[in-house]
C-alpha cells in the first residue's frame, strides 16, 4: 500500500463528513470517549487540517483552536507511524505562526508524548483527566 497522502486545509461545514470519517472512529470507537464531549463549541471557530490519501479520503485531521491549543489530532490506525500526524502537527504549527501566535500549546494524552516532543513540544506540570484518560500539557 502506498504511503502518499496530501494536506489541505479543511473548512468545518463543508467538510464536517471528513472530520467526523477521521475523529469519531479514533475517539469515539477506539478511545471510548463520550460523544458528547467530541464535538464542541471550539470547532466552528478552529482551524482544521485533513490529510487525505491518494483517493481523496480522510486519513487524519487536527485543529487549532482561538485559545492558541492543537487538539483533536486523530489518525485512522492503518495510517499510524506513516509520518502523517507529524505533517498535520507541523502544518497547525505553521497556521499558528501566520495567526502571529507566540506559542502553542495541548493536551497530550500520555502515549502520545513523545511523539509530540519529537515536534518540539515541552511538557509541564502534572498529569490530568481528560475524558477519563491521563493527559499532560505540553507547549
Amino acid at each position: 500500500m502506498s504511503r502518499a497522502f496530501t494536506l489541505r486545509e479543511a473548512n468545518y461545514q463543508t467538510d464536517f463528513p471528513a472530520l467526523q470519517a477521521v475523529r469519531e472512529p479514533v475517539f469515539i470507537t477506539e478511545q471510548q470517549f463520550p460523544i458528547e464531549e467530541e464535538w464542541d463549541a471550539l470547532d466552528p471557530l478552529s482551524r482544521h487540517v485533513l490529510a487525505l490519501d491518494e483517493q481523496g479520503l480522510p486519513i487524519a485531521t487536527g485543529r487549532l483552536t482561538p485559545e492558541h491549543k492543537i487538539g483533536r489530532m486523530a489518525v485512522l490506525p492503518e495510517w499510524r507511524g506513516a509520518g502523517v500526524g507529524a505533517a498535520i502537527v507541523q502544518k497547525l504549527i505553521d497556521i499558528a505562526r501566520e495567526q502571529g501566535f507566540e506559542s502553542v500549546s495541548l493536551h497530550s494524552q500520555m502515549h502520545a508524548i513523545p511523539f509530540y516532543s519529537r515536534a518540539g513540544f515541552v511538557a509541564s506540570g502534572e498529569p490530568f483527566d481528560e475524558c477519563g484518560a491521563p493527559h499532560q500539557l505540553m507547549t
